[in-house]
């Protein structure tokens, strides 16, 4: 497969991701938040489960038990992201939710310095700062800041610590298909169990946001994760991030389409000072080897 191939695959994905924000939205009018959890991520469980089993049966080495209680682990850490962001959807608007989930990118590398000591780069702090400005003008002010988008930000603190883990998982055992469908799984079965406990569930309630969780779960769990599996094998990290992050871009587009939600000029500030933030991150580090290879290029010479 092309690098081209591969960065269109991921563009697909992103797109698929970013139709999912607006799903997610309109289910909690059928369906409380916590079985349309557990009920999407075991339909992309059962989604991904042909593709990890295809993997597992050409595997050298499959995941250990170990790997199976840490798998569990991060599955846990998956879940709790996806269900703040998913309350999140109660009080605040699918274009804030894209945007403001989007904060994960530039979590991450803070996150990794915390946990793991991994310094990022200096420029990070400048990133932030842009980041924590364009939040600010997106809400509208601190006063401006719902509940859900208080949500949206601490779901985005969870996603950066579920990459963290993962990446550390899958970088000891391999597998990314066995993993993700064990994460799925326990997302799943968390959200399904808490939902019978703790919300009104009936075949009415299914049946009544039944597109939202078709599209969530097999289409965005279980494509559009398939496709990143498939086409980060073939692309540079920096491209993967960069075309997946789209996915905010896509939920401000589809909910302008289908739900008619409408920014004022400060909020597209704040918007376009996210996704600048989020792209610096990813290609600052890049151009700062480019050009310190290109000095030590010119030094030999």
């Amino acid at each position: 497969m092309s690098r081209l191939t591969a960065n269109l695959l991921l563009l697909v994905a992103a797109i698929v991701w970013g139709a999912a924000f607006v799903a997610q939205s309109t289910a909690m009018d059928n369906i409380g938040p916590l079985a349309f959890t557990g009920i999407r991520f075991l339909l992309g469980a059962l989604a991904v489960a042909p593709f990890a089993y295809w993997e597992w049966k050409r595997s050298p080495n499959p995941i250990p038990a170990k790997g199976h209680y840490q798998g569990i682990f991060v599955g846990v850490i998956f879940f709790i992201a996806t269900i703040i962001q998913q309350y999140g959807f109660l009080t605040t608007t699918v274009t804030n939710a894209g945007f403001l989930t989007a904060l994960y990118v530039i979590l991450t590398p803070l996150l990794s310095l915390i946990l793991f000591r991994q310094a990022p780069n200096p420029i990070i702090w400048v990133i932030v700062t842009i980041s924590l400005t364009g939040t600010y003008l997106l809400a509208g002010g601190l006063n401006g800041l719902v509940e859900g988008d208080l949500l949206m930000i601490a779901s985005a603190l969870f996603w950066a610590l579920q990459i963290l883990l993962l990446g550390r998982l899958v970088s000891t055992y391999g597998n990314p298909l066995s993993v993700a469908f064990l994460q799925f799984l326990t997302s799943g079965i968390i959200g399904l169990v808490l939902g019978l406990m703790l919300e009104p569930l009936s075949t009415q309630n299914i049946v009544g946001a039944w597109k939202e969780l078709l599209y969530a779960g097999f289409m965005s769990v279980g494509l559009a994760f398939t496709l990143q599996a498939i086409a980060q094998r073939y692309t540079a990290p920096s491209d993967a991030a960069i075309l997946l992050s789209t996915e905010s871009l896509f939920a401000a587009l589809f909910g302008a389409l289908i739900l008619g939600e409408t920014l004022t000029g400060d909020q597209w500030l704040g918007c376009a000072m996210i996704f600048s933030s989020i792209l610096l991150v990813e290609l600052l580090p890049q151009f700062q080897k480019f050009i310190k290879s290109k000095k030590l290029a010119e030094q030999n010479n």
